[in-house]
């Protein structure tokens, strides 16, 4: 069996895509059927390690992006995503899969535009409350669709409404679980003094480490922050704090790294008090660790998806938002005080958290892949 993988250059698109693989593996394993052939379609590898480590087969194919605003680009993209149809559509009949997964996203309407034309069985899933525009255009004649907001089933304009789950979104095994033990003694932190965790996505964020770092001063009477800070941004923020802390008498409470790997990751949830976050995927990681979290999405302006995740996550009682526009260092302190500061408002979130995960979903989506891919070979 061969299945074939494709969606948007984020992580929050890659990563839920390695989650699927592995889980597929794993019932492939369970069924006693062969392991199948994986392929991903994409302009990028993304991450080259991950797939390598999955056996994972890279396929080049180029693809262009549709900005919702002016831009000369649009233009230039435009033949991008025109040679990237002709070509996906060569190379989707040369490996000729059993079944197409896409996670959605500009790079992956070539795949599925090829998927569409050969006959090839897809299956989306949809991470947003409010769905990109290449999953609802594939969700017309996608054999499933995977929610990981059941809000989102409004947005599918088809019929049959059987054809679409509410799944959750995918968590790769060997993040969903924080581990404390060991946890301050691997990250070096103090014990009894609240974890408060900076998570600003793979790539940090300018403007929530700028905000982090004007609230440092205070912030760091009362608590540890471990800052995920980019890897762009490191050495400047490492520059500004040498002199901004230089004589602040908790200054070791601050620990910054430019990216947080699978062990380290796992050890900052486990001794995290309370996580500040973009509004991206790291949402749903966020709920399966049960850690109380405040929300700041990017502006409607950069991405309409972030704002409608976060109110959405957040009107489960599991975070709170604070919009980019309000975003200030007293805003910030002030909401970290309110929660970490209330033992029942850090429990109701810890626990609406926990309600919202959804563990199964790389299982159930694997498990459908399968099927379908089984009666293509057929």
């Amino acid at each position: 069996m061969k299945i074939l993988f494709t969606g948007g250059g984020t992580g929050g698109h890659f990563y839920p895509i390695i989650a699927v693989a592995q889980a597929i593996r794993e019932h492939a394993k369970e069924k006693k059927v062969l392991p199948p052939q994986f392929f991903f379609m994409a302009p990028a590898k993304y991450n080259p390690r991950a797939l390598f480590d999955n056996e994972i087969e890279y396929v080049y194919v180029p693809a262009g992006k549709i900005r919702r605003y002016f831009s000369v680009l649009n233009f230039t993209d435009a033949f991008k995503t025109v040679s990237g149809c002709f070509i996906a559509l060569i190379k989707m009949f040369s490996i000729y899969p059993d079944v197409v997964f896409s996670k959605g996203g500009y790079t992956s309407f070539p795949p599925l535009l090829a998927a569409r034309i050969l006959g090839i069985p897809v299956v989306v899933h949809e991470s947003d409350s409010h769905p990109g525009r290449a999953n609802l255009w594939a969700g017309k004649f996608a054999r499933r669709i995977a929610l990981s907001y059941p809000s989102a089933t409004d947005f599918f304009k088809i019929k049959d409404k059987t054809r679409i789950a509410y799944t959750g979104n995918p968590i790769r095994a060997e993040i969903a679980q924080p581990l404390k033990n060991g946890a301050f003694e691997f990250l070096n932190l103090e014990q009894n003094i609240p974890v408060i965790l900076v998570l600003g996505g793979s790539q940090g964020s300018q403007n929530i480490n700028d905000v982090i770092l004007q609230a440092l001063p205070e912030l760091l009477n009362k608590y540890q922050i471990i800052h995920q800070t980019g890897r762009a941004n490191l050495a400047e923020i490492q520059s500004t704090t040498n002199i901004t802390l230089k004589d602040h008498p908790y200054s070791y409470r601050y620990h910054p790294f430019d990216y947080l790997d699978e062990l380290a990751l796992r050890m900052s949830t486990g001794a995290a008090t309370i996580i500040v976050s973009r509004a991206g995927s790291t949402i749903f990681e966020i709920a399966s660790w049960g850690v109380p979290s405040i929300i700041i999405p990017l502006p409607s302006s950069i991405s309409h998806d972030q704002t409608a995740n976060a109110f959405a996550y957040a009107s489960t009682g599991a975070a709170s938002v604070v919009e980019e526009n309000n975003l200030t260092p007293h805003v910030l302190i002030g909401e970290i005080n309110r929660i970490v500061g209330s033992q029942a408002i850090s429990k109701t979130m810890s626990e609406r958290a926990k309600a919202f995960s959804r563990l199964d979903s790389a299982s159930l989506i694997a498990e459908a892949i399968l099927s379908i891919g089984l009666e293509h070979e057929k």
